[in-house]
């Protein structure tokens, strides 16, 4: 029988080739991340795979200081270590000293860096957001001259407002010297007094969006007067000038819309606005008039003329209740003069005279209708109707008249 070796032995010779194979000591590995695992020693456990094939992963706690981000699940990366035997096991693994991110992962690897530095010098601070003229008449686009997006915000800008002119600076979007040419279209449209610039493109991937993630124009952007509105992509995709802008739209097409108003709206709350002030200039009028003919009639109580007019009235009407009156008394009075004058008459002494009666006075003028009231010898006046006769009184004869 052969030598026989056990499992030990063999995993242990396994081990040895790879420590004296120099390729294996010192490997750049690129994979998809999978089956990731921070454990609480501070290991990383993962599994590095490509479409054909898998190799499992471990970088223990004291290497992790050269980890500038968080490992996770599908992130193309780049490690760099040494593949080694797990005798235990009997598994070969690699033991990853480096960890950098692969393709599009080292650009997300840049991105997260360039918005920590930039939020930490206050780029993205909310107060210094200059907010958008409510009816721009000038706005400048930083596009491609072809393309969907430009042609997608002119279509929604002529519909919305014809009257808002668009002013175009053909910027390179995508590639070498994009993230410049873009800048300077916001530094030339900032110069030329526009309301408002739109900058951005159509969707792509991280690398063809990369322009926008750029310092650059993260600071022309800054230092732009005139407010900015980011269009980058569709609405999932996030760069650094929507961060900086005063304001960011999901779309270009979004863009248009949040900058030019819809004229038709407006029209709309114009003639709305204009029925309501009608009706409360006509509600106002018709209070102003009441108002005025209450204080025409105040006027016209209070003016002199009416006044003079009223008195005049007052002493016509107090005339005529005089005149009124005082035939009322005269007539009252007449008619009791009549009858005083009959009750007179029946007591007048002439008419008493003219039926035979006649009136006596003693020498002191006072009435003698009695005997004792004067005496013989006394000189007396007998009034009859036509005249008076003295007499002298010769007898007395006294006579029972009951």
């Amino acid at each position: 029988m052969n030598q026989v070796y056990t499992v030990t032995q063999v995993n242990s010779y396994i081990k040895n080739m790879f420590v004296r194979d120099y390729v294996l000591n010192n490997i750049y590995l690129k994979g998809e991340v999978s089956n990731c695992k921070y454990h609480t020693s501070g290991h990383i456990y993962f599994t590095l795979k490509d479409d054909k094939g898998q190799m499992a992963c471990v970088m223990f706690a004291g290497q992790r200081s050269g980890l500038k981000f968080q490992l996770k699940e599908g992130q193309s990366i780049i490690a760099l270590g040494q593949i080694s035997v797990y005798e235990r096991d009997g598994k070969y693994q690699l033991y990853a000293k480096e960890i950098v991110l692969d393709g599009s992962g080292i650009l997300y690897q840049k991105y997260e860096q360039l918005r920590a530095e930039l939020e930490q010098e206050g780029l993205f601070d909310p107060s210094i957001k200059k907010t958008l003229p409510l009816f721009p008449k000038k706005i400048g686009i930083v596009t491609a001259r072809t393309g969907a997006a430009l042609q997608d915000m002119i279509n929604i800008s002529t519909r919305r407002n014809p009257y808002v002119q668009l002013i175009l600076y053909p910027a390179q979007v995508q590639g070498d010297g994009a993230a410049v040419t873009i800048a300077a279209g916001i530094k030339r449209l900032d110069s030329m007094g526009v309301d408002i610039i739109i900058a951005g493109r159509g969707g792509g991937s991280i690398e063809d969006l990369w322009a926008f993630n750029e310092e650059v124009v993260a600071r022309a952007i800054y230092h732009c007067k005139t407010p900015v509105i980011s269009a980058v992509g569709h609405e999932t995709d996030v760069t650094i000038a929507d961060f900086v802008a005063d304001l960011r739209a999901p779309t270009p097409s979004a863009a248009a819309e949040l900058a030019v108003p819809d004229i038709r709206g407006i029209f709309y709350e114009l003639e709305n606005m204009n029925r309501s002030l009608n009706r409360n200039m006509e509600r106002q009028m018709n209070l102003a008039r009441n108002e005025l003919k209450q204080l025409l009639m105040r006027l016209e109580y209070a003016s002199p003329i009416y006044q003079v007019r009223q008195k005049r009235q007052q002493l016509i009407d107090i005339e005529q209740n005089l005149n009124r009156f005082l035939k009322q008394t005269i007539t009252r009075k007449r008619h009791s003069m009549e009858i005083y004058a009959e009750k007179l008459d029946g007591l007048s002494p002439l008419k008493k005279l003219s039926k035979g009666y006649s009136f006596v006075l003693n020498q002191e003028n006072k009435v003698i209708n009695r005997l004792e009231k004067t005496a013989i010898g006394e000189q007396i006046n007998i009034s009859v109707t036509d005249g008076d006769i003295k007499a002298t009184v010769n007898e007395i004869v006294k006579k029972d008249r009951t």
